[in-house]
């Protein structure tokens, strides 16, 4: 029996034949309203979810879709995903970790760039007919700081070591004996010996507001944040505060807290550079995620081990 596949993800429509030319049946239900008929209404007809770590999987949908038997994420994000229902019906869960360090390292090097060396304000002063000739950091030899040092992060080090002759702190959960990078035992001990702190850590309970004013603070009022993670890494507060007052010197963020909707005061703030949530984003990232999904449902249908499991919430620890 061919498999169904809800599909809530937005962003993928056009590898999704990568998919259906395995066979998948694939029905596609983007929109919030579209969702809660296909979940609620039609619940019973799918096996399979395809969704993201912002769009996640409620408990309440996990309870109304009584044939679920696999919740592949795209992205390696997983924050919206009710782990423990997903436990207690001995669901399966994948994610795609690593699959789009690339592009999101990519990213974080571009808002960094454009944030220390104020390629936005530049650009619209020329559009403008002014000739601005104010002086910026370079970020050659400059020390930078990862907060989360798994795929995304070691390729945004690689990235700032070898193209910036940068030298590299990190924190992370686990200390890691196979790189050459300085570990700092707290966020704030990272962001006082940088320059620079880009976030690239997972969302979750586990890293919520593990940056706030106390980190922003030891950051100081030359540094700069850029996050390509999760909003919910950063106490949003306190970094309005902080970018207000000039307590850092800017911040570079591609996640917000209640995407679409961006904070009225981060948009008026000149020391910040947005973008709408698209680090993760781009041909060879997407096609990629795509593929390993259906890497993995063609190995969970067939009754082999998925190649990227997320553990349920006992197994974490």
């Amino acid at each position: 029996m061919t498999a169904t596949v809800l599909v809530l993800v937005e962003t993928v429509n056009e590898y999704l034949p990568i998919l259906e030319r395995q066979g998948y049946h694939l029905e596609l239900a983007p929109t919030p309203a579209e969702r809660k008929t296909a979940i609620f209404e039609h619940g019973e007809r799918f096996s399979a979810v395809l969704t993201r770590g912002p769009l996640g999987l409620t408990a309440q949908e996990i309870a109304a879709l009584p044939n679920l038997k696999i919740i592949c994420v795209i992205g390696a994000g997983y924050e919206q995903v009710d782990l423990q229902a997903a436990r207690h019906r001995s669901i399966v869960v994948t994610n795609g970790a690593g699959v789009n360090a690339s592009s999101v390292a990519d990213h974080a090097m571009a808002l960094l760039l454009a944030l220390v060396r104020d390629i936005p304000h530049c650009d619209a002063a020329l559009r403008r007919g002014e000739w601005p000739r104010a002086a910026r950091p370079s970020l050659a030899g400059k020390r930078l700081g990862v907060l989360g040092l798994g795929a995304v992060g070691m390729a945004i080090a690689k990235r700032a070591a070898l193209g910036f002759d940068m030298s590299i702190s990190y924190h992370n959960r686990r200390v890691r004996n196979d790189v050459p990078y300085t570990f700092c035992a707290t966020p704030t001990e990272l962001a006082r010996i940088s320059d620079f702190l880009i976030i690239a850590t997972p969302g979750g309970l586990d890293t919520r507001q593990l940056v706030n004013k106390q980190t922003l603070d030891a950051l100081g009022p030359k540094g700069f944040l850029v996050n390509v993670a999760r909003a919910s890494v950063v106490a949003t507060a306190d970094l309005i505060s902080a970018l207000e007052h000039r307590r850092i010197a800017g911040a570079a963020l591609d996640v917000f807290d209640q995407e679409p909707e961006v904070p009225q005061a981060l948009k008026n703030l000149p020391n910040v550079v947005l973008t709408p949530h698209v680090a993760g984003l781009s041909p060879e990232a997407t096609r990629a995620m795509v593929e390993l999904v259906g890497q993995n449902l063609t190995a969970f249908f067939s009754g082999k081990p998925v190649l990227t499991p997320v553990p349920w919430p006992d197994e974490e620890r």
